[in-house]
């Protein structure tokens, strides 16, 4: 097992950046996402606490040397794949805190990853966090007085080797030697957890960049002006023809309206 831990801070309000964390998707830095989902969400009576559960769609692609040890069909052509991860989170505006965690829900037999984010409110006045900001379309300011903290801890569990449907080829079945061959189920878990390390790294990176583009268009254009930049990433990402267009398209024409629908969910 690793764990990697980091942390990081934005020179925003806690209401901007808690906003911010669930309009992140799409981002240019998350094109990747295919789609995100609201399966749960409610307001703890006894807390007050907003308590969400979010489904992700995301495109990945397996490294090459992994691709070696797999079965035969599990990911799609050169590695390609898609994955689903599952998100917990829980925020509580007046102590300005928000915990969140993350984790994959398959290829857990390969690597499991489960990341663990604590936003807090550092040195502003508590009282502004009663304001709704999200019920308007005001540019929320970025914050000189306070900042907002993030701590990150990831931690990455390989299983691979264990069981019967991770079991090696047997060494015939290779058309030559390989070095794969002779490595132990041990070595081949540590091997893997490193590989996710290196990636866990890049994407948090480019997850913190992604905040602060999506910090800086709630900065300049509100909520609109983020919802206007996660349908130009989405265009990008998925391209104007993407088939959840023409599907979209296709509904609206069949049922003889401009096809919106309301659902609760993010995008």
């Amino acid at each position: 097992m690793k764990v990697y831990e980091t942390s990081s801070d934005y020179g925003y309000s806690f209401p901007a950046v808690s906003l911010a964390y669930f309009l992140r998707y799409p981002n240019p830095y998350s094109r990747h996402v295919l789609s995100t989902d609201v399966i749960d969400r409610y307001i703890d009576p006894l807390t007050n606490r907003l308590h969400t559960t979010r489904l992700h769609l995301k495109r990945s692609k397996v490294p090459t040397a992994l691709l070696k040890l797999l079965p035969s069909g599990l990911a799609g052509p050169g590695g390609a794949s898609q994955s689903l991860i599952v998100e917990k989170s829980i925020i509580d505006v007046r102590e300005g805190w928000m915990e969140t965690k993350s984790r994959n829900m398959e290829w857990t037999g390969v690597l499991t990853v489960v990341e663990r984010q604590l936003y807090k409110r550092q040195g502003e006045d508590p009282h502004i966090f009663t304001q709704n900001i999200a019920m308007t379309n005001e540019e929320p300011a970025k914050s000189e007085d306070g900042f907002t903290s993030c701590r990150t801890i990831v931690t990455l569990d390989s299983k691979l080797g264990q069981g019967a449907l991770w079991k090696r080829k047997p060494e015939a079945e290779y058309s030559k030697p390989n070095f794969l061959t002779n490595w132990s189920t041990t070595g081949l878990q540590r091997t893997v957890e490193l590989i996710g390390l290196k990636r866990t790294r890049e994407a948090l990176s480019k997850s913190r960049e992604g905040m602060n583009v999506v910090l800086e268009r709630l900065r300049n254009g509100g909520v609109s002006g983020v919802l206007e930049g996660m349908r130009k990433d989405r265009e990008a990402g998925l391209g104007p023809e993407a088939p959840w267009r023409r599907a979209w398209l296709h509904g609206a024409q069949a049922n003889g309206s401009d096809g919106s629908s309301t659902r609760d969910h993010d995008r």
